[in-house]
């Protein structure tokens, strides 16, 4: 056994310090990138909220059209943070008011016959709070006379304890603005009528005026969700600190997330699920089919962690230092071909993302029997799928215990999904 020099015991102790610093930078990085990217999801939900404003006061395709493109809008960034998710307990114990899907429209507004009524699982299916101003629910009556964001978060999203019940978030605004997709797998997102917010003899549908407020109360619930969700990650926010409290554990947290996004949540529960079964409701945005986009900006967002990078809405760029270079110094051929599997993943993504746009819709991927579109999807699931692999090497040379990601049966045990 070789003799430990004094040298080399100088070198020993000075190491420690110094890796707790570079840990310790790289979650200041994280943390940074996750106020920006919150912050960033709350000023284009104010934008947001601006556009259905003017739709709620003067409804026209111009102002429904208007609405429609700050919802995608608003998508971008918070799609980014979906990263955050998995190894942040405050960010998973919140995610589910402003992003659950998917949902139970019939529960929120009218939809077309073919929806049906109550089912066994969800007794409130087809509840229409719009077109009801009391209603029944677990066993209490209620009064919605006044729809209010209260309303939608206390009493009516994930009620009876459904989680198809979702009452709040970007998914029951997404349907407020575009109605059901009725279109199956053929092309074509929902097409809700701007009449259904006009006043008077112009109103389509009923109730246009509840189903403005309704929207209204539904933006202005995520806007304070948001606000709350971006000091967590402000320079005393509970998400910050808890990071900085215990390094290890948060370095921990950062992969935790890449891997869980990465594997079980997007590769299988919103790819590879929705292939398997050929159905346009396991889109992830199905209302408007903007699935595409929510793909790959997930990407991006793991990408972003991982590199110690985030470009703002306004073009700033957030940075510092970053897990590449941390497990770079542990391995430099791990950080090497991690680094060349997210890249390879955006670029998988971004071909979705392409074919998506000229017109070849996700839902169209989603037929059965269309080779071209299942393809398309699988490439990016295989990749996603790939790119976990050497996430897991990263724990590996970071040398860090008791990180498991996220599991899909859809890649875990595909018979599992038919039964």
């Amino acid at each position: 056994m070789p003799r430990l020099t004094t040298a080399t015991a100088v070198l020993a102790l000075c190491a420690a310090p110094a890796l707790a610093q570079e840990k310790s930078a790289v979650l200041t990085t994280y943390a940074d990138i996750g106020q920006a990217v919150y912050s960033d999801s709350l000023t284009t939900a104010k934008a947001l909220k601006a556009a259905v404003k003017d739709l709620i006061a003067s409804p026209s395709e111009a102002s429904l059209t208007a609405a429609r493109a700050a919802w995608v809008t608003a998508r971008v960034p918070y799609q980014q943070s979906e990263a955050f998710r998995f190894g942040n307990a405050i960010v998973d114990e919140w995610e589910g008011r402003v992003n659950a899907w998917p949902l139970d429209e019939g529960l929120i507004d009218y939809v077309d016959a073919d929806y049906g009524g109550a089912t066994d699982e969800n007794l409130y299916a087809a509840l229409n709070v719009i077109a009801n101003p009391s209603f029944t629910l677990s066993g209490g009556e209620f009064d919605a006379s006044d729809i209010t964001p209260k309303l939608l978060a206390e009493t009516l999203h994930e009620a009876d304890g459904v989680e198809a019940n979702v009452a709040t978030g970007y998914h029951a605004i997404e349907f407020l603005l575009w109605g059901q997709d009725l279109n199956g797998t053929a092309h074509g997102a929902g097409d809700r009528l701007y009449t259904d917010f006009a006043a008077g003899v112009s109103c389509t549908n009923d109730h246009c005026d509840r189903r403005g407020d309704y929207l209204m109360a539904a933006v202005d619930l995520l806007i304070e969700d948001l606000d709350w969700m971006a000091d967590q990650w402000g320079q005393s926010g509970a998400a910050r600190t808890t990071l900085s409290d215990n390094p290890e554990a948060g370095i921990a947290a950062i992969l935790t997330g890449m891997g869980s996004l990465s594997y079980g949540e997007q590769a299988g529960e919103r790819m590879k699920l929705g292939v398997m079964l050929n159905d346009p409701e396991e889109e992830h945005d199905c209302f408007s089919d903007n699935t595409h986009n929510s793909h790959f900006y997930d990407g991006l967002g793991i990408r972003n962690v991982y590199f110690g990078e985030y470009v703002g809405i306004d073009g700033r760029v957030v940075t510092g230092k970053s897990l590449s270079a941390l497990v770079a110094a542990a391995d430099p051929s791990v950080d090497g071909d991690l680094r060349a599997a997210l890249d390879h993943t955006m670029a998988e993504l971004g071909q979705l993302k392409a074919a998506a746009e000229a017109g070849f819709s996700y839902d169209q991927m989603l037929a059965r029997g269309n080779a071209e579109g299942e393809a398309i999807i699988m490439a990016a699931v295989d990749a996603l799928v790939a790119q976990t692999r050497h996430i897991e090497r990263a724990v590996a040379a970071l040398r860090l215990e008791d990180v498991g990601f996220e599991g899909s049966n859809s890649l875990d045990d595909p018979g599992a999904v038919f039964q």
